[in-house]
């Protein structure tokens, strides 16, 4: 099946719809491009988590759309405001004590609490390339130490200084009236104490490149240039500055950036930049609905997404409606597993368009593997695992050998990488039950009628059949209230697998159990 230029252009998908957005932009420009530029924003105040691989992947996702229909080369910008002020400390990280001597310092000037680097900066943007190297991504890496100190920024600081007054008009309606009193776009970097100063700027000097401001110990004027690293901008400025300086074309945001994105962009267009096309993504929210955070660590680390389900479930959560919020805990996993599988299994029979908006052909840029599970989902193992309280991964594969002798451990790869997410999982989960009791005869006559059914069948398919069978019989009116009641009494938990697959993998002794142990407990 041959996919060409303008299929892709059609196509719906949110990837390809910001790849046009952006290639459109791109046509309007007056001058020839000769390279695409995308930028991710990484403050390492904090360890990277699901949030950074999050941004990168999307932005990812853009440029290999935008690769489809635009033969223009792009490269990935990742950004490090490792020159930011550390205005407080990590509640995760060792040496709290001495970190907090250094408050307000650059990042890049904090000592490393792990002691293995010569910074705070150093060490959390090794953690982030290490983290970005593993995943295969290709990028760029921007130090903000760097770029300032080394000048490359240093043509549009003074930019700044020239057009101060027409920054300050876009800035202050922003600010509250106190704030507005003393604020700069410029925050210098004190010579003495190496602190990033919050101070009110007294004059500017545009020929020699220079401001001054009092300090507020000594009560003198204190004279710095603007460039190579003396003074760094606030995070707004700073934002329309970088833009225009890097000649950023696409940035992908988180909402707490969206009241601000206009402000931005007037700035790099002061600056004499574009500004790039802009998507805003919703936030990730823990189970207790609060947004996750590097500096509490609240969230679910990547290393222990990949323990407990395979990377490309975790890339179908980031891909799906990323303009919603969505919370993220151990419950997320199993169902984006078992969506991806299901993902999966459409993809290969689905026609061109289909294929362009399954979230499965932007997860593997095309290149889809045919993935197999013989029906098998990942619920379904995780509760034969829980069912059969084993840790032993041959003896879930025995279950499923007398389940379907044709499926083969050696050659089910798939399969048998879930088995082991799924053990993973179990060990790490809140596996707490709440089982309901029987309080009537209509409900131990169903499950009387399903242990007779178990004994007579063993196929996935018939005792599922079977299962809503009895169902129709006695709550035809409430067949959600019917499945309901089998999970909470059977497996102690209110929504759960395909019973008639997880039956039949526990096979007849074990599953007559089961509906012994729910006839029975009082």
């Amino acid at each position: 099946m041959h996919i060409n230029k303008e299929h892709y252009i059609q196509s719906k998908a949110w990837p390809f719809q910001l790849a046009k957005k952006l290639h459109k932009r791109i046509q309007n420009t007056n001058s020839q491009k000769d390279i695409v530029s995308f930028e991710t924003g990484y403050g390492p105040s904090g360890l990277p988590h699901i949030g950074t691989f999050g941004e990168v992947s999307r932005t990812n996702m853009i440029i290999q759309a935008f690769q489809k229909i635009c033969d223009i080369p792009t490269k990935l910008i990742c950004f490090s405001d490792d020159l930011d002020g550390m205005r407080k400390i990590p509640e995760n990280v060792p040496n709290q004590e001495m970190l907090r001597q250094h408050l307000h310092k650059p990042l890049s000037h904090v000592p490393d609490p792990f002691c293995e680097t010569k910074s705070f900066g150093d060490y959390m943007n090794k953690q982030l390339k290490s983290f970005l190297d593993k995943f295969g991504f290709s990028y760029d890496f921007y130090s903000a130490t760097q770029c300032y100190s080394e000048g490359l920024f240093d043509e549009y600081l003074l930019k700044v200084l020239k057009k101060y007054d027409e920054i300050m008009n876009v800035m202050l309606p922003s600010l509250r009236e106190e704030r507005r009193k003393t604020y700069s776009p410029f925050l210098p970097i004190c010579p003495t104490t190496g602190k990033v100063l919050q101070v009110k700027v007294e004059t500017l000097d545009t020929t020699n490149g220079t401001i001054t401001y009092i300090n507020t110990d000594t009560n003198k004027h204190v004279t710095v240039p603007v460039t190579k690293g003396n003074c760094k901008l606030q995070w707004k400025p700073d934002f329309g500055m970088r833009w225009a300086a890097l000649k950023i074309d696409l940035e992908i945001h988180g909402k707490e950036h969206a009241p601000n994105a206009d402000i931005y962009s007037k700035i790099c267009k002061i600056l004499g930049g574009r500004p790039p096309v802009l998507f805003c993504y919703e936030l990730f929210l823990d189970e207790q609905g609060e947004k996750i955070s590097k500096s509490k660590g609240n969230g679910i680390e990547i290393d222990r997404w990949l323990q407990y389900a395979p990377l490309e479930s975790l890339q179908l959560f980031l891909y799906k409606n990323p303009e919603r919020a969505k919370k993220l805990h151990m419950g997320t996993i199993a169902s984006c597993v078992d969506e991806y599988l299901m993902l999966n299994e459409k993809y290969h029979s689905q026609n061109i368009k289909q294929k362009l908006e399954n979230p499965v052909y932007h997860i593997h840029n095309g290149q889809v593997p045919i993935v197999t599970t013989h029906g098998i989902t990942f619920s379904t193992l995780i509760n034969l695992v829980e069912s059969c309280n084993v840790e032993n991964k041959d003896m879930i594969w025995s279950f499923i050998k007398n389940y379907d002798d044709k499926i083969v451990q050696e050659t089910d790869s798939y399969l048998d990488k879930l088995i082991k997410h799924a053990i993973a999982f179990v060990k790490a989960a809140d596996t707490t039950k709440e089982y309901s009791v029987i309080t009537d005869d209509i409900q131990r006559n169903i499950l009387q009628q399903l242990k007779q059914k178990v004994l007579q069948l063993s196929d996935a398919t018939a005792i599922q059949k079977e299962i809503y069978a009895i169902g129709m019989l006695y709550h035809a009116h409430d067949m959600q209230n019917y499945f309901q009641f089998l999970y909470k009494t059977l497996l102690g938990k209110n929504v759960g697998p395909r019973l008639g697959s997880l039956l039949s993998l526990l096979g007849k002794e074990k599953s007559i159990n089961l509906i012994d142990s729910a006839l029975t407990r009082k």
